[in-house]
């Protein structure tokens, strides 16, 4: 059988400045399609795995643009549903490395007004969930019911927390839900950072260890220029380094990843956390290395913009 990814959450448009002209001025704000679990849709799609996105989008003309491009990344829309409510917002800032930061505007916004789709098709493999949809409600109790409903069927579930804080108002009950989740989760992915938040102050990869102990099968955590380790239940712990690249900016790169480990599960023909538990080490260091590769390719470029297979060597 040939399973597809669902990737669920949030669709927004990042507002990215240009530099300003004179100090003490702002410079122009260019909309840019974004959002975790969109850029983890638009990364699959045009990588040219069988995925669909699951999220409600706004009918104003963001919303229309954020559709076309997923359709135009060969990401099947069928899931999608869509409201008068307006298009999140994201302003976001580059720091002097070349980091992202934002701040957002969701008060009322389409996407985390999300009805739950109900029993999804059998050919769902693998369900990709993470970043505002998991916290904002009521779309976050939603996407929370189908994280669970699918890992009950015995499927392969991913979530990246992506961790915002801003938007978390009760970071004690964030922590307690996020591991409430992870019994229900089979692939962790996550960044460095996410995983000293989650910890709250403890050492990152000594907690992902102990999460693991909890359910996932693995953990992925992205370390920024010390590059990529996966971590599993088994006991393997693969690293793997960055590839080099001009940096313009990191928007989008902790997703490419993300997307880049799904489709690698994909062509692996991996769909439950049993065939999780199966891959070796060296089969973890060649899904990193690709992994690493693709994001190397989204960072060289402004915005959140993934790579196509043929840029990654991948043809039909």
């Amino acid at each position: 059988m040939s399973w597809t990814i669902l990737v669920g959450g949030e669709a927004l448009v990042d507002l990215v400045p240009a530099a300003a002209t004179r100090p003490g001025e702002l410079g122009a704000l260019l909309p840019l399609p974004g959002g975790g679990p969109y850029n983890v849709a638009i990364t699959l799609g045009r990588l040219g795995a069988d995925v669909r996105f699951l999220s409600r989008l706004s009918t104003d003309d963001f919303g229309d643009a954020l559709l076309t491009r997923l359709e135009l990344s060969g990401v099947d829309t069928a899931m999608i549903q869509r409201g008068q409510e307006p298009t999140t917002l994201a302003v976001a800032g580059i720091g002097p490395d070349g980091s992202a930061r934002y701040s957002f505007h969701v008060e009322g916004t389409a996407d985390r007004e999300v009805e739950h789709p109900g029993p999804l098709p059998d050919e769902i493999g693998i369900v990709s969930l993470g970043t505002l949809s998991l916290v904002l409600e009521p779309g976050a109790t939603r996407y929370e019911r189908l994280l669970r409903d699918h890992a009950a069927r015995g499927r392969l579930t991913v979530v990246d927390p992506n961790i915002r804080s801003a938007m978390i108002a009760d970071p004690a009950a964030y922590r307690a839900r996020f591991l409430s989740w992870l019994p229900d989760i089979g692939l962790l992915k996550l960044s460095i950072e996410d995983a000293a938040w989650l910890a709250d102050g403890g050492d990152p990869q000594h907690a992902v260890k102990g999460w693991l102990g909890a359910g996932p099968a693995a953990a992925v955590m992205t370390r920024g220029a010390d590059g990529l380790v996966a971590i599993t239940a088994s006991g393997h712990e693969v690293t793997v380094p960055t590839v080099p690249a001009e940096v313009v900016d990191t928007i989008g790169a902790g997703d490419t990843v993300h997307g880049a480990l799904l489709f690698w599960l994909h062509n692996a023909g991996i769909s439950t956390p049993d065939g999780l538990r199966e891959i070796g080490a060296d089969a973890w260091r060649e899904a990193l290395d690709f992994a690493a590769r693709a994001a190397a390719i989204t960072v060289s470029r402004a915005g959140a913009e993934p790579p196509y297979a043929a840029e990654l060597g991948i043809h039909p």
